[in-house]
Formats: structure tokens, sequence, C-alpha cells
């Protein structure tokens, strides 16, 4: 199928931008506005920021067949108030919802299907732990000597990184172990965070559990 830019069709119809665009937009609108929820039963709930015009915008995905089904303004709980109506009246049971750690979307999802099982993705949990490693080194650089501090000062990254994506032609991996053994506290932080990530990648709940 021949793909074409809204300005590449606007010059060959000789026509303005802006009707290309409001007839793309009506298409849209008419196909996908309201995607079918009757077999949604496992879905994903995440905010994007969408510039500083737009704002936050509030997006549900449907973790089975990957589509987007619902986008809203904001990102508190009242922005998925039009969903759960939605999805209620398919009388479909949602069995897993994954969030991030904000209150707003975890206090809507446990009133509206506290049922379902919560999940608190992979992603923002890392990403949470990242920043308090990101905190303590700062800490702790902020304290040492000057010798000390230009260590800890080249570990920024690397410490963020996974084992197996360092890069040991750059010497990523010696540089990562001089800052570990200088510091006791900031070792034992960084590899909690290298365990923390293997619970994602057990293949049942007790095996990550243990």
């Amino acid at each position: 199928m021949p793909v074409m830019t809204i300005k590449a069709i606007s010059n060959y119809l000789k026509t303005s931008w802006d009707l290309i665009k409001d007839i793309q937009k009506k298409y849209l609108q008419q196909h996908y506005r309201n995607p079918p929820l009757k077999k949604v039963t496992r879905i994903a709930i995440d905010e994007i920021y969408c510039g500083k015009k737009s704002g936050f915008m509030t997006v549900v995905v449907d973790l089975d067949s990957r589509a987007v089904i619902y986008t809203q303004k904001g990102k508190s709980g009242a922005s998925l108030t039009a969903f759960w109506q939605r999805q209620k009246r398919t009388k479909t049971k949602i069995e897993a919802i994954a969030t991030d750690m904000g209150k707003a979307y975890v206090s809507s999802v446990k009133k509206h299907y506290p049922d379902a099982v919560l999940v608190i993705d992979h992603f923002h949990v890392i990403k949470r732990y990242q920043e308090r490693l990101t905190h303590l080194r700062r800490t702790l650089q902020s304290e040492a000597t000057e010798d000390k501090k230009e260590v800890l000062k080249g570990a920024r990254w690397l410490l963020l990184k996974n084992t197996e994506k360092l890069d040991a032609d750059k010497g990523e991996s010696d540089k990562l172990k001089a800052a570990l053994v200088l510091n006791e506290p900031l070792s034992t932080a960084y590899y909690l965070k290298e365990k923390l990530q293997y619970i994602w990648k057990q293949n049942n709940k007790a095996t990550a559990t243990q």
C-alpha cells in the first residue's frame, strides 16, 4: 500500500493541508474511536506527556492484542471514569491490571475492579529503584574525599546500566568495580538492583517469591 504524508496528498490534490487532515481525523474517529472491549481481560494503564500545550494523557492498552483501547486527557483517577463505564457495559471480567505506583491509578483500579490482580509493572519499579540509587550516589559523593569523588562521579551512568550491557572495550566494568570497591553502601545498593530485576525473569510467582 503506498504511503504519503498529509502535505504530499494536499499538494497532489491541490487542496489545503487542513482539509486532508480533517478527512483523516474523521476516518480515524469512525473506525477507531470506540475499539471493542468484549474480549479485553488484561490491561495496562499509564500516562504519556504530549508536550507543554497538551499536557499529560492517560492511555489504556490491551495487553493481549497490544492495541491502545482508550485515551483521555489528564492523569488522574477521573481520567479513567469513561473507560470503566464502557468496560462494565460489556460484562467482561478484567482479570489483571498493570499500572505505575501513582496513587491516582491504583485507587481507581481498586475502586472499580477490586477483584482484579493489580500488577505494578517492571519498568516503574526499576525506575523508582534507580532514582533512589542515584540519590544515594550523590549523597555519598558529597561526603567523599576529593579522590573518591572523581571515581563516584564517573560511575554515575554505569550504576544504572544492566551488567550485560556494560562495554568492556570502554573499560566500563573496571570503572564500575572501582566505584563499588570504594564504597560498601553503594556496592550493596547496586547488587540489590541486579537481584531485583531477576524477580521478573522467573516463570511463576513461587520462584519469584523465593
